[in-house]
């Protein structure tokens, strides 16, 4: 017998409306990038070089996807002091973040933020195709690193 537990919506909670892609640290974006599209059958959406953020980057997606699903982030260093040059250094390639797509990254970052959990950053930073990202330490979410992303609206 499957029993349907429906718990009242926690108005306190960041709002998420859609998981928004899978980050993957790689040592080479050209190499990660033709893995996925030969083994996989994944597109190549989107790629860019976010010095901020200390890496090159590219979006994949599953074939037909008009960009509203989820995606497939590959990222790689841009230097070897960089987040994702660390990151690789001391785990090698593989999941690096799950992110979460919020209509509001500040209201969301003050949600969390009220919770008691550590934030990477101050403010919001600028994230792939103009979006703006956050970022849930680690140790704050269960040991996974995580993103919260407030999609460019043109």
């Amino acid at each position: 017998m499957l029993t349907l537990v429906v718990m009242p919506e926690d108005s306190a909670a960041a709002k998420v409306t859609a998981i928004d892609h899978v980050g993957i640290a790689v040592p080479d974006l050209d190499e990660a990038i033709t893995f996925y599209r030969e083994t996989l059958g994944l597109v190549l959406a989107h790629t860019e070089v976010n010095e901020e953020q200390g890496v090159r980057e590219a979006m994949m997606r599953a074939p037909g996807d008009d960009g509203t699903g989820t995606a497939i982030q590959l990222l790689a260093p841009l230097s070897p002091d960089s987040t994702i040059a660390k990151f690789l250094d001391k785990r090698g390639p593989g999941l690096q973040q799950l992110a979460f797509r919020v209509e509001d990254v500040d209201e969301a970052s003050d949600v969390v933020r009220g919770k008691g959990l550590n934030l990477l950053f101050a403010e919001p930073k600028h994230g792939t195709e103009n979006s703006r990202v956050q970022f849930i330490h680690p140790k704050s979410a269960g040991g996974v690193l995580t993103e919260l992303v407030e999609p460019h609206q043109p």
